[in-house]
């Protein structure tokens, strides 16, 4: 029973930092894959406890506080298929390039079982079932949560593992749109610095002096009364590396409120980072291809009020 038990269940435990916080925002600090409703669901029906024993999310954890979330896992048999709206941008018998929406999560991971890219690719391309991984279904690369724009989708294994080729050697080009607070000076320019987990708050990234290599380049495309709008292409592909490295440089992008200020008036339910434009040379007919993708009407609605 308990080998079944721990098949069926995800069990994360951790000791509250600091006290006065709230028993949901504190576990959402902990396990950021998971949405606040899940949270608020699990605490509800007992799955997390403090010192044992159930709470309310409105309970103000203490420091020292042991807390225990148990979340019911996400096995590669329940991810089904869903009429999840796609928005295809180029596609022919090897592979496709979907424009995703920010807020829709690429992978199932927890908390977010349903209503991924994968699940919409399964409704949309059955035979990526199993290109990858069904829980990868042909994905070849992946964009965060709130970042929208192009992602490259192959077929069949031979075009996942020829297009997973040129990611390794640095032969895709990525271009990003990306609205950054302040007047970014140079107007150009190269990142180099080493991207890694912030030993003061583990669920971020950083750039410290141990962490895996990073290059991104940036231009500056407009200045906009006290922000500057950027073309961005990471060289590398660390976790939220445009992210952390605008943010390091002085420069955290619109919207967002990890790297960036944590009280935002232009955006407040994404960030400003648009994967706008994707190169790459197509493992079948040897062709280069590049796909563009258009600003979301929310992120081209701030360029306006702006003056763009």
């Amino acid at each position: 029973m308990a080998s079944e038990q721990a098949a069926l269940e995800s069990v994360v435990s951790f000791t509250a930092e600091r006290g006065g916080e709230r028993l949901d925002r504190a576990v959402l600090a902990w396990v950021p894959a998971l949405s606040r409703a899940v949270v608020q669901r699990l605490i509800k029906t007992g799955e997390v406890t403090v010192h044992g024993r159930s709470s309310k999310p409105s309970y103000r954890v203490q420091p020292g506080d042991p807390i225990v979330v148990r979340v019911p896992a996400s096995t590669p048999e329940q991810v089904l298929p869903e009429d999840v709206p796609l928005d295809v941008i180029y596609e022919d018998e090897a592979l496709l390039v979907v424009n995703k929406p920010a807020g829709m999560v690429v992978h199932p991971a927890l908390g977010h079982a349903s209503g991924t890219l994968v699940n919409a690719l399964l409704a949309y391309c059955p035979q990526v079932a199993h290109v990858g991984g069904l829980e990868r279904a042909g994905i070849v690369h992946r964009l965060d949560k709130d970042t929208s724009g192009l992602l490259l989708v192959a077929k069949d294994e031979a075009t996942h593992a020829a297009l997973q080729r040129q990611f390794k050697h640095r032969q895709v080009t990525k271009t990003y749109l990306a609205l950054v607070e302040g007047r970014v000076q140079p107007r150009e320019g190269i990142i180099e610095a080493p991207i890694g987990r912030d030993k003061r708050q583990r669920k971020r990234m950083a750039v410290v002096r141990s962490g895996r290599a990073a290059r991104t380049m940036y231009r500056a495309v407009q200045y906009l009364a006290d922000h500057t709008l950027l073309e961005v292409r990471p060289h590398t592909g660390r976790t939220h590396q445009v992210r952390v490295h605008l943010a390091w440089l002085g420069y955290p992008v619109v919207g967002d409120a990890v790297y960036g200020y944590r009280h935002q008036r232009l955006l407040r339910e994404r960030y400003f980072l648009h994967a706008a434009r994707l190169r790459f040379t197509h493992p079948a007919t040897g062709e280069e291809v590049e796909v563009e993708a258009p600003l979301p009407p929310e992120l081209a609605a701030v360029l306006k009020r702006l003056g763009h």
